[in-house]
């Protein structure tokens, strides 16, 4: 009877040696290591709760899928190399690469989850990396999976002095994948410790994340393929395809993701800005690579792309203050007592919360209409993000109730017809 653990059919192994009472001593192992990395898992949590977020990002919750197996796998394999010089580990031997799975899987999807917006796109990634990986396992648990990958390599073909097989594409595309999730991550987690902690104004943290995301993305391709033997040198032949697109049909691409980041970096533009461009008003929602998102007065937002944004005047409403000067024009009757309806126009803009106090509002004379006396209501406010028609609605609703209440005359125009002694009289209908 084989007492071997290294067997390439982990499961033919099992069923050989179930009459022996090893299999009953590693079951019990496997009970107690168990118990030990879920009461382990539990003192974590007590530990995290209420802490918030780790260095590398993790909460609670993340800690609670991937602290059992990183408990639990390390005492696997220490029981285990220690009860194999006595006696036959079959069962631990099993439990190693489930274990080992269970591991990689809860890492994958704390990966993905921190890389990836919550959408059913990512859900259905975590289903597919679970079957893959559990797939593997079943492969490799009865001995097949060296078969399995062997027919893979069996079908492909020769491309120069590089053979490409359904292994190298399946490899490579699991290398990629690998390491795109976790560049992703770092660059996650690098904008939300390192970044976020830096004396900078949020465009250039937007803009070193941005850089640091694109950076480390580029770093994970360039690494993944020479790791399935793929030589990155025949990339040079896309390279010059890619400088052709973006000479022909990819410029504008190209100018709106050099203009993304000129915005911000130049912090003409930022997050938040009340600006005008064209006919777009609004506050600045978002500023990405292709595009900036303006949220209009009423509600709507705007996809402007970044190259109009730069070649544009724009106008910034609030680019070194929030401060925005306001004229209301007022008329009011010849007979009126222009130091009463001053003294109501200033009382009314008092007290509207969005009117500064200072610079403190004035009312100006502008000049002798022709039905009345021209006013203007001279008002800076503080808030252009609530909107100008609003205060305006609010300031003039608040003079028209005082001008009634005092008997205060806003004219309307008024024509004379005159009828000459001479005129003929008009016809009869």
């Amino acid at each position: 009877m084989k007492t071997d653990p290294q067997f390439d059919n982990l499961i033919a192994a099992l069923i050989e040696n179930l009459d022996q009472t090893s299999v009953l001593i590693n079951l019990g192992v496997l009970v107690v290591l168990l118990a030990l990395a879920i009461v382990g898992a539990g003192r974590v949590h007590r530990q995290l709760a209420g802490a918030g977020d780790t260095a590398l990002g993790m909460n609670v919750s993340d800690w609670n899928r991937l602290a059992p197996p990183l408990l639990f796998l390390p005492m696997l394999l220490l029981v285990r190399a220690v009860l194999v010089k006595w006696q036959a580990v079959h069962l631990l031997n099993l439990a190693v690469p489930l274990a080992l799975s269970f591991l990689a899987i809860q890492t994958c999807f704390y990966l993905l989850r921190h890389a990836l917006k919550p959408s059913p796109a990512l859900h259905a990634v975590e289903r597919a990396v679970s079957w893959m990986v559990w797939g593997a396992v079943a492969l490799h648990i009865t001995g097949r999976l060296d078969d399995a990958l062997k027919a893979l390599d069996a079908v492909g073909f020769d491309l120069g002095k590089q053979h490409i097989s359904l292994y190298t594409v399946f490899m490579g595309a699991v290398s990629l994948a690998g390491t795109l999730m976790f560049a992703l991550w770092l660059a996650g987690v690098l904008e939300g410790r390192l970044i976020a902690a830096m004396p900078v104004t949020a465009n250039t943290r937007l803009a070193l994340s941005k850089l640091a995301r694109t950076l480390f993305v580029l770093i994970a391709i360039l690494t993944a393929l020479p790791m399935v033997g793929i030589d990155i040198t025949v990339l040079s032949v896309f390279s010059g395809a890619l400088g052709v697109g973006l000479g022909l049909g990819l410029q504008k691409i190209a100018a709106n993701y050099v203009s993304g980041f000129t915005l911000l970096l130049d912090q003409s533009v930022r997050i938040g800005d009340m600006v005008a461009l064209d006919k777009y008003y609004g506050e600045v929602r978002q500023i990405g690579t292709r595009y900036t998102v303006i949220r209009g007065l009423d509600g709507t937002e705007s996809i402007v792309p970044n190259e109009l944004m730069v070649t544009s005047v724009v106008v910034n409403r609030s680019l070194t203050d929030r401060d925005n000067r306001l004229f209301l024009p007022i008329q009011v009757a010849y007979d009126t007592d222009l130091e009463r309806a001053r003294t109501l126009m200033l009382a009314a803009a008092a007290a509207e919360p969005h009117v500064m106090e200072t610079p403190a509002p004035r009312v100006l004379l502008k000049g002798f209409g022709e039905s009345g006396i021209d006013l203007d209501l001279a008002i800076w406010m503080n808030a252009p993000e609530e909107g100008e028609l609003a205060l305006r609605s609010d300031l003039y609703w608040a003079i028209w109730e005082a001008f009634k209440r005092e008997g205060i005359e806003i004219p309307y125009p008024h024509r004379v017809v005159q009828l000459r002694p001479d005129s003929a009289p008009l016809p009869a209908p």
